[in-house]
């Protein structure tokens, strides 16, 4: 039922592409609050712990994220590639990012800023170096024997193929049983892996850490990843890293007695939408296109190995479209949201900005490191996510093709426009109490002032605008003005 349209104001909105230059990101200087119920998780990607500290002081508690994940703080392998860190050589927390005291005091920093720690764990797996070495802290190794911690009785050994890699995905002994890559591959079947397993992950715990993203879940069995989990000192949030193969006999359901699971397909689901389809679409997404529950959802557009894979997801690379994309993810009530911040590269395998010992850099957003979540699309629609946090759809609006609208029941309200021409003067109905909001999309709310559009919405909830090509808007009672 259409109501009458009161007074409308009309607004014109600057378009999202001159929002993305780093010179006009700003850091608020207002101190976090404690996190309560933020739920939206950055993952600083190879940011060594002093460049994490400062970023939740100055930008991660300010801008409301909730959680922010950092990469393998263990000592792995030596070399400047990104997947060196995927490799652990022994659970020493000193790597290229910083030593055992630089992490405890980056957890104790970001916990005062009132953003908890989500730590990228390794148990699946130790090295993948045939001939062995020296780690990064000066651990000896080989392939199958890491001195005081595993002997060659402590892998599998799957003798199947010529170099045990596992070779056909729709044989679950084979995936949870040979190696990834070569990488060795734990026993965790084994109560004393487990007890090692359990060690390291107590004693980052120990540090203060929140929790724990869980690298190669899929190649370990539900049931053991339970064990281990059962051997914690305190709980602790878990998400696990499950890829959904179609076809494939392991799914990222059976994982989710364990805590949450990344939802893989939602990615590259949104990025074909974006790219190809249409955003009218999108009305049901997530559960409704056979995604995982969204109380158990872990969501990314994009995370550090997806956006090195085949092009299937949207990156930093594809600018206003990736900044909409995220946008989209942040104001739909499914599953918990991750933001990616990762460094510029030309090849795969390339590491982050590091010295000639390659030790990595501290980050300096716009300036080998891209900063995703400092994006100001991104960033102002953090607080959209925490104000309508536990509210549903409501007033779904499209156009059949590429412009939606929905509000967040009483709470916030956002408009996106992925069609070629301007959106001109349309009303929305937004079931938003009366009063002037600041337009998130397009500016900063801070101390009651906006640094952008004002859209003023009537005393039956209505607003006008026009919206660019490919732009939004988006508004929410916590950036109301008085």
């Amino acid at each position: 039922m259409h109501r009458r349209r009161l007074r409308p104001a009309l607004v014109a909105l600057a378009t999202i592409a001159s929002l993305l230059a780093p010179t006009l990101v700003t850091t608020p200087p207002a101190a976090a609050a404690p996190t309560g119920g933020k739920k939206v998780i950055a993952n600083l990607f190879e940011w060594n712990w002093p460049s994490v500290a400062s970023e939740c002081t100055s930008t991660l508690g300010p801008k409301g994220y909730g959680y922010v994940q950092v990469s393998p703080p263990q000592e792995h392998v030596r070399g400047n590639q990104w997947w060196v860190a995927y490799q652990p050589v022994s659970y020493r927390i000193e790597s290229r990012k910083g030593t055992r005291e630089q992490f405890r005091s980056m957890v104790n920093t970001c916990q005062a800023a009132g953003v908890k720690v989500i730590v990228d764990a390794v148990i699946n797996h130790m090295s993948g170096q045939d001939n062995g070495g020296t780690g990064w802290a000066g651990s000896s190794y080989q392939h199958y024997v890491y001195p005081g911690i595993y002997q060659a009785q402590d892998f599998h050994y799957c003798g199947r193929n010529g170099n045990h890699d596992i070779v056909n995905y729709n044989d679950r002994y084979e995936v949870q049983n040979c190696e990834l890559v070569n990488l060795a591959d734990l026993k965790t079947e084994s109560d004393y892996v487990r007890s090692r397993l359990a060690a390291y992950l107590n004693d980052l715990l120990s540090l203060g850490v929140d929790g724990f993203r869980l690298d190669a879940s899929k190649h370990m069995p539900a049931a053991d990843i339970a064990a281990i989990l059962g051997r914690l000192n305190r709980s602790a949030y878990v998400v696990q890293e499950v890829i959904y193969g179609a076809g494939e006999p392991i799914r990222p359901e059976e994982y989710t007695g364990n805590g949450d699971v990344h939802e893989f397909r939602y990615g590259k689901d949104l990025a074909r939408v974006f790219r190809s389809e249409r955003l009218a679409y999108l009305r049901n997404f997530g559960e409704g296109w056979g995604h995982l529950p969204t109380g158990r959802a872990s969501v990314f557009t994009d995370n550090h190995d997806t956006q090195r894979d085949d092009g299937g997801v949207l990156t930093y690379r594809d600018r206003g479209t990736y900044a909409l994309a995220n946008a989209f993810m942040l104001a739909w009530p499914y599953g918990s949201p991750t933001v990616m911040s990762s460094y510029t590269y030309s090849s795969r395998d390339a590491g982050p900005p590091s010295d000639g010992n390659n030790k990595t850099l501290n980050a300096v957003c716009y300036s080998g490191w891209e900063c995703e979540h400092r994006w100001p699309v991104i960033a102002n629609m953090v607080g959209f996510r925490n104000a309508t946090e536990g509210t549903g759809v409501s007033n779904w609006y499209d156009n059949g093709y590429q412009h939606i609208a929905f509000s967040r029941t009483g709470k916030g309200y956002i408009t996106i426009n992925n069609e070629s021409y301007a959106i001109t003067g349309r009303s929305y109905y937004t079931g938003l109490p009366a009063g002037r909001y600041c337009d998130v999309i397009h500016g900063t709310f801070t101390n009651n002032t906006c640094s952008g559009p004002i859209i003023t919405v009537d005393a039956n909830g209505w607003f006008s605008a026009t919206v660019p090509a490919r732009d939004a808007l988006a508004l929410h009672t916590s950036a109301r003005l008085p």
